[in-house]
């Protein structure tokens, strides 16, 4: 690991949730944040012995809001609260997206308005600092009241009942604890509810969503690139004159990478005169269009995101200054669950352009290359049946980019009657990543393979580069073979970042992923 990062509650940025995503660096709390943290623990450990009722410090949860409960049983209701809560069921989340759970859970209530004590930060810090995985079921959770049943998971762990992940295997979490030094949490009034009340679950399972597809994407311009050169494109459609006039910022930025990567390109050279075709399919000349609207859906969503990972998201909420509790609703995961709609939407069409590269580059008359880009077609089906795979996994996307936000099931005897579903509309998203992230491998293998009827002309530096990288891991096909393992390499090189790297080569690179 690297030195410490500093969290700064409610100042982290995009980079910052990288590393803890990666495991990069260790947490520190700011120090200057600690005051605040007091100040909120000490009005509720007030307010917790005296005669008034406030939620979910001497009251019942949900429906059962109206049920007191005595001083002497505070600590028993939080953990009852725990016990009865974790209830997820499915395969557990993987470890980057549990260390952004844990951040970002400790960087909400260390904003100081939720009431815990600052032994509960330090736990969740220590926790995350120790590698300690807890195993947080990923299915459970509607999205609002917040993620109860993963982040009550989470807390079981750290109080020793629950399980942690130990080299991908359950383990007891009493042991795990004792094995790292860790003394099991305990709960005073109001914790356990702060623990498990907010929108951290949703939120790094969207952020993990797009930390993932960042170098897919950025493979798909690459890979968009040397399609254009295998089927003797025209760059003219990437011309920046046509992109300002419309002024999409994303659009802009794309055709920009477009020009970089063709720039040079012997190909193109060649056919600059003598080519009767007077348009290219919009496969080839709307990929700016679609894909630079596809990076703007992004950026939007790590804006929304990020706002999201610096929020007070539990309830009710503590007011230290003003000495008052209000209840209010911000565990409602609404905006996590559009974005990560919006996400949805564009990583499916990411795919679906892609497909349709696929299968012009496979038909004669449009590509003007060899049918299915065998050399010897009939003996041989080349490229027949990988683009029928990659149609099967774009037709999957479009089922799997319906809209979950619009779905509602009422919870909690009606109490909770209108919920987010944002949990499973980020959880949905790794499947969309896969499938998107396979059909560009297909695609690069069927463009390399393009590419090499047009020898011996050469493409750009950056293409001929992304080629070269291609065929150290898989090999021309003349003729059929096995095709399925060479998929799965050309994939990994995909969602890598190895192909993605040829775009740090360009040196006036615009930047894809401020947010907006």
């Amino acid at each position: 690991m690297s030195a410490a990062l500093a969290l700064r509650p409610g100042a982290l940025d995009l980079a910052d949730l990288r590393r803890v995503h990666a495991g990069a660096a260790p947490l520190v709390l700011d120090g200057a944040a600690r005051a605040g943290v007091q100040a909120s623990a000490a009005l509720v450990q007030r307010l917790a012995q005296g005669d008034a009722p406030v939620y979910g410090v001497n009251t019942g949860f949900g429906k059962l809001a109206d049920k007191r409960i005595s001083p002497g049983e505070l600590e028993a209701l939080q953990r009852n609260l725990i016990r009865s809560h974790s209830v997820g069921v499915g395969a557990p989340m993987a470890a980057p997206i549990v260390r952004l759970v844990l951040a970002l859970k400790a960087a909400s209530l260390a904003r100081g308005y939720s009431g815990v004590r600052e032994s509960v930060i330090d736990h969740l810090l220590g926790a995350l600092n120790a590698g300690l995985v807890p195993a947080i079921p990923l299915q459970g959770s509607v999205g609002a009241s917040g993620d109860l049943a993963p982040l009550s998971h989470l807390t079981l762990a750290l109080m020793g009942e629950g399980e942690f992940l130990v080299d991908g295997q359950r383990e007891p979490a009493a042991g795990v604890l004792v094995r790292h030094g860790i003394e099991p949490l305990r709960l005073q009034a109001k914790e356990g509810l702060a623990l498990i009340n907010g929108t951290q679950v949703s939120t790094a399972l969207a952020l993990h969503a797009l930390f993932e597809f960042m170098p897919v994407l950025e493979s798909a311009l690459v890979i968009g690139a040397l399609t254009v050169d295998a089927a003797r494109g025209s760059d003219g459609p990437f011309d920046a004159r046509i992109h300002a006039v419309r002024g999409q910022p994303g659009q802009c930025d794309v055709a920009h990478c477009y020009r970089a990567l063709l720039r040079g390109s012997a190909i193109r050279q060649s056919h600059l005169t003598g080519d009767d075709r007077v348009q290219d399919p919009y496969c080839l000349r709307c990929q700016p269009q679609v894909i630079g609207a596809c990076l703007d859906q992004l950026r939007y969503a790590g804006a929304v995101l990020l706002r999201e990972a610096n929020a007070v998201t539990d309830n009710p909420l503590v007011f230290a200054q003003e000495g008052v509790i209000i209840s209010g609703g911000n565990f409602h995961a609404e905006p996590v669950a559009l974005v990560a709609d919006a996400m949805a939407t564009a990583i499916a069409e990411v795919g679906a352009i892609a497909e349709r590269r696929i299968a012009m580059l496979i038909d004669a008359g449009v590509s003007r290359l060899p049918p299915f880009l065998c050399a010897d077609p009939g003996l041989n089906s080349g490229f027949m049946i990988a683009h029928v795979t990659a149609a099967s996994l774009a037709s999957e996307n479009k089922s799997l980019a319906h809209p979950a936000s619009v779905d509602s099931l009422p919870t909690s005897a009606n109490q909770e009657d209108h919920v987010s579903m944002a949990t499973f509309a980020a959880r949905r998203l790794q499947h969309l990543i896969d499938n998107t992230a396979h059909i560009l491998g297909i695609e690069f293998l069927a463009a390399a393979q393009g590419l090499e009827f047009l020898r011996p002309l050469r493409s750009s530096a950056p293409i001929e580069s992304a080629h070269a990288l291609l065929r150290g891991s898989c090999a021309p096909m003349p003729q059929d073979r096995y095709l399925a393992p060479d998929i799965a390499r050309a994939t990994a090189l995909v969602r890598d970042g190895s192909l993605a790297a040829t775009l740090k080569t360009i040196e006036d690179l615009p930047p894809l992923w401020n947010p907006v």
